[in-house]
């Protein structure tokens, strides 16, 4: 039937089925798909059926394709992960409001809106991921090793102890999902190549040399006597962006700095005694338990598997040998081949019902079957230690040396936080404040952003002085922390806003300027009679230098990307077209210095492709054929993009 509805989907019969199996969807669907975007959504994905790829978008036929919702609680997660990530890459340059721009956050979004994309695309394709792949994929991850093999205790602990704790199941669904995800686009961009000849190609380009005759035009110095009264108006007139004041504050700060603070006195002995006993239990070594197990999975017929699992619990009680019992039975993984081997185990690392039979176990005792959600366990425990304790007088020295830490630093979190109450008391002065918790206040400025020094520069506090809240409301900017033991906080006093600076203020400036504007003209004058003495053909750029007093450098075999003459000048020499046979092609150009130059390109001679190192010619190849298959796989996921539907919600993010 669905065949048939593929093959008649443009006529009215194709069309009156449609309306009739949408009847029944209108009752139980949720009332959001026939909008827009859910209320607590970002952004939504919709796809056609896999079984009708061409199906129409318009309702009721809508109402069969396959939806994936962007949560606000997904993007906002992600965006958390993204802003951590940056904030490390920038450190104190980071700018928290430029981050949380909406362009931002929609590059965000994208990103999570493509995943979707992919996901939906891969359950059109048919995409599986098996076992295998997942337990293959996870054993792989080096989190999860210990001396570069795959170790079942590390992987548990690792996953209950991350960012969200998971369990071994929720763990693998999340894996099959992300490599299902990753299948196409893996694919894709595994698939890119370069042939030989175009390798060989780069490689010429990349070896490229140019012979190159170069005559430098002599500069020409500013005189800042002859310009004019009129040049300089004019000058100012046109150019008057050049000569304007910057944004200025002045600014009241105060620094709360920990080494300033008196010295703590050491703690008395009840003191310390007191301490150890409230902290007693980070003394004591956690107590560890070394355990094998055998997994029988309960599959669709539980008891038999129970049954099974206790006929084995029997036969390792009777002395059978256990490592062979798992070898041969365990549906485990990851432990199977150790023998059920499971390592040190502690609290809080393995499933309820597992863990407490474990801890319950004497050494040497044998029990089973255990059921939790992965089927029926037999336990074997071969091994206790831990649970000990340090006396009191082993420890002392320790907790005297971080009393101490705790002290000092309990003191200057103290007179941070009197600081921060009196501002809260007073937001708009800082001198009340820094009188009551007995520090002194200081002021700064005027400042450009250009011009701030010393901690006012730090990053943190030059977005405070500038910002346009702090300057309109006068209020003290939040604490900030300099360094570990220094914090600061800051109040703008006075602000002076961008603005034009007066003729009569910058005349000198604009006086210079118009001086070396015409002494740079002077100069490419000369370069361009050169230029034009040459442009016949019939007289070489060593004549016409001659006849001007210049004198010509020879730059042979001038490589590319170098910085010679210049890094611009070089980039200009390699942009102009090679010469005609026997005939250079000339140019002109401005070297780092501001001087012009005028060039002959005398010839233009190819990379030798058999001189590239075979090493350096397979890692070339290879990054191109990565940029072939990133094209390729960005090239699918645009183009089911427009395929399928997204619909974004702006006001959620």
């Amino acid at each position: 039937m669905l065949q048939k509805l593929r093959d008649k989907s443009s006529g009215w019969i194709a069309t009156t089925i449609i309306v009739l199996l949408m009847i029944p969807f209108l009752f139980v669907i949720d009332s959001s798909y026939l909008g827009g975007v859910g209320a607590n959504n970002v952004a939504r994905v919709q796809a056609p059926p896999t079984w009708w790829k061409s199906a129409p978008s318009f309702w009721p036929v809508s109402l069969l394709w396959r939806n994936a919702e962007i949560t606000s609680d997904d993007f906002r997660t992600r965006f958390e992960q993204a802003r951590m990530s940056a904030r490390e890459q920038a450190g104190d340059e980071f700018d928290p409001r430029q981050f949380e721009s909406l362009e931002n956050k929609r590059l965000i979004l994208d990103q999570l809106v493509d995943e979707q994309v992919v996901r939906l695309a891969a359950d059109e394709a048919g995409i599986v991921i098996g076992d295998a792949a997942v337990a293959q994929y996870i054993q792989q991850i080096p989190a999860f090793q210990r001396d570069g093999k795959f170790d079942p205790d590390q992987y548990r602990l690792a996953i209950a102890q991350g960012g969200v704790a998971r369990t071994p199941a929720a763990f693998d669904a999340m894996v099959r999902d992300s490599l299902k995800q990753a299948v196409i686009p893996s694919a894709l961009a595994g698939s890119g190549f370069v042939t030989a000849g175009e390798a060989d190609r780069l490689f010429k380009l990349l070896g490229q040399t140019r012979d190159v005759q170069l005559v430098v035009v002599d500069a020409v110095p500013a005189d800042v006597s002859k310009v004019t009264d009129a040049q300089i108006t004019q000058w100012y007139a046109e150019h008057g962006q050049d000569f304007r004041q910057p944004e200025q504050v002045s600014v009241e700060y105060v620094e709360v700095l920990a080494s300033q603070l008196p010295a703590p006195t050491a703690a008395d002995e009840a003191t310390l005694r007191a301490r150890y006993e409230a902290e007693k239990a980070r003394f004591v070594a956690p107590e560890q338990r070394r355990a094998a197990h055998i997994l029988i999975e309960a599959g669709s017929d539980k008891a038999a598997a129970r049954a099974k699992a206790a006929a084995l619990a029997e036969q390792a009680r009777g002395g059978a040998d256990f490592a062979q019992l798992a070898r041969e039975n365990s549906a485990d993984p990851g432990s199977r081949d150790s023998g059920g081997e499971l390592g040190w185990v502690e609290r809080g690392v393995m499933v309820g019902a597992f863990e407490d039979a474990l801890f319950a176990m004497q050494a040497g005792q044998i029990t089973g079957p255990v059921e939790t959600d992965f089927g029926f366990h037999v336990l074997k425990l071969e091994e206790v230690k831990g649970g000990q304790g340090k006396p009191f007088e082993e420890v002392r020295d320790q907790l005297a040396a971080e009393q101490l830490r705790a002290d000092a630093e309990g003191a200057f979190n103290a007179l941070t936080t009197k600081l921060v109450d009196e501002v809260y008391r007073n937001p708009t002065a800082l001198a009340p404040a820094a009188a009551a918790a007995g520090l002194e206040m200081k002021t700064a400025g005027p400042y450009s952003r250009d011009q701030a020094v010393g901690i006012l520069a730090h990053p943190q506090l030059l977005r405070q002085a500038f910002s346009e809240v702090l300057i309109a409301d006068g209020t003290v900017g939040e604490p900030v922390e300099i360094a570990p033991g220094h914090t600061v906080m800051l109040r703008v006093s006075a602000h002076q806003a961008e603005a034009a600076q007066p003729l009569e203020q910058v005349r000198d400036q604009v006086a210079a300027a118009v001086a070396a504007d015409v002494a740079d003209k002077a100069m490419l004058a000369k370069a361009d009679a050169l230029l034009a003495a040459v442009a016949d053909g019939k007289t070489s750029l060593s004549d016409a230098a001659g006849k001007a007093g210049l004198s010509v450098q020879a730059l042979d075999q001038l490589p590319r990307g170098v910085p010679v003459p210049g890094t611009q000048a070089n980039a200009t020499i390699f942009r102009a077209q090679p010469p005609a046979e026997g005939k250079p092609g000339h140019g002109k150009l401005k070297l780092d210095d501001g001087r012009h130059a005028v060039f002959a390109l005398t010839a233009v001679i190819a990379g030798d492709v058999q001189q590239v190192p075979e090493a350096q010619r397979q890692m070339l190849v290879q990054q191109l054929s990565q940029i072939d298959g990133n094209n390729a796989a960005e090239a699918f996921v645009r183009g089911i993009r427009e395929r399928f539907k997204v619909q974004v919600n702006e006001d959620q993010l």
